[in-house]
């Protein structure tokens, strides 16, 4: 299969925000997959890890349209990462998808992970055009951060990564913080039923304890599924058997959009 890809750059908040826009071909309308990375590591890549761009083409190749982007502060994009940013570039992911007529409009799901999956859930708790959200190693809230560092050094260490790149941003530490304890995703999640829901996560997730998959799943409506990946780790995009669970779970979810 020939892939399509079309390089994107969408303009939120005076930031340029990279993506691509993986297709199976040109002439038909297709479910889409929108990939919301996580907090960026700073770590050198693997050049064994084909990355975002391997796991769009692997979400393409079982018939959507696969668009992954980088959040402000990640990769080719601008600014410096902040959370409440990252839910503008999320609405503007969507947005773009929305505009495009390969796009079925009807079947626009979300797929996030760590950071980028507690996005997805605020966003899909106030965006009605997301009609379905799988959410891996995703935090129920933010204050583990808290417990083992400093606000401060938190802040220092995302400068670290390059996620925050402004020597004057941000402004407020305080304000920072205010920005995650608005999107904590427990609050939000109930807000996504009764579109599709699943949460998947390793059972030795050693950033975001096993524990807070739990506590989304007890908030959330139906229909929703919980998958724990025995022995894996945070990195769920790098373990075949959450990503095969998560393409078989996509599949469902637009065969149940079909029959609407």
């Amino acid at each position: 299969m020939q892939l399509l890809k079309d390089f994107v750059v969408l303009q939120v908040d005076g930031i340029s925000i990279v993506g691509q826009l993986v297709l199976p071909d040109s002439k038909n309308q297709y479910p889409a997959v929108c990939l919301c990375h996580g907090a960026p590591s700073g770590n050198p890549p693997d050049p064994d890890d084909g990355g975002y761009p391997a796991l769009a083409e692997r979400v393409c190749r079982e018939g959507f349209a696969a668009f992954f982007f980088n959040f402000r502060g990640a990769g080719d994009s601008g600014g410096n990462m902040d959370l409440v940013g990252w839910t503008h570039d999320l609405h503007a992911a969507i947005d773009y998808l929305w505009s495009r007529d390969s796009i079925d409009r009807s079947n626009l799901s979300l797929v996030g992970f760590s950071a980028g999956a507690a996005t997805s859930i605020y966003v899909a708790s106030e965006d009605e055009r997301v009609s379905a959200v799988a959410a891996c190693a995703s935090p129920a809230d933010f204050d583990f951060l808290t417990e083992t560092e400093e606000p401060q050094d938190i802040i220092d260490r995302f400068r670290g990564t390059g996620a925050i790149r402004d020597e004057d941003f941000p402004p407020s530490v305080k304000g920072w913080f205010d920005n995650l304890k608005q999107i904590t995703p427990v609050n939000h999640v109930g807000k996504i039923a009764p579109r599709n829901l699943l949460i998947v996560h390793g059972s030795q997730d050693d950033v975001v304890p096993v524990s807070h998959a739990y506590r989304l799943n007890d908030k959330a409506g139906e229909p929703k599924k919980l998958l724990i990946i025995d022995g894996a780790g945070h990195r769920l995009r790098r373990e075949d058997s959450a990503v095969n669970a998560i393409l078989e779970w996509l599949k469902s979810c637009r065969q149940t959009a079909g029959l609407r």
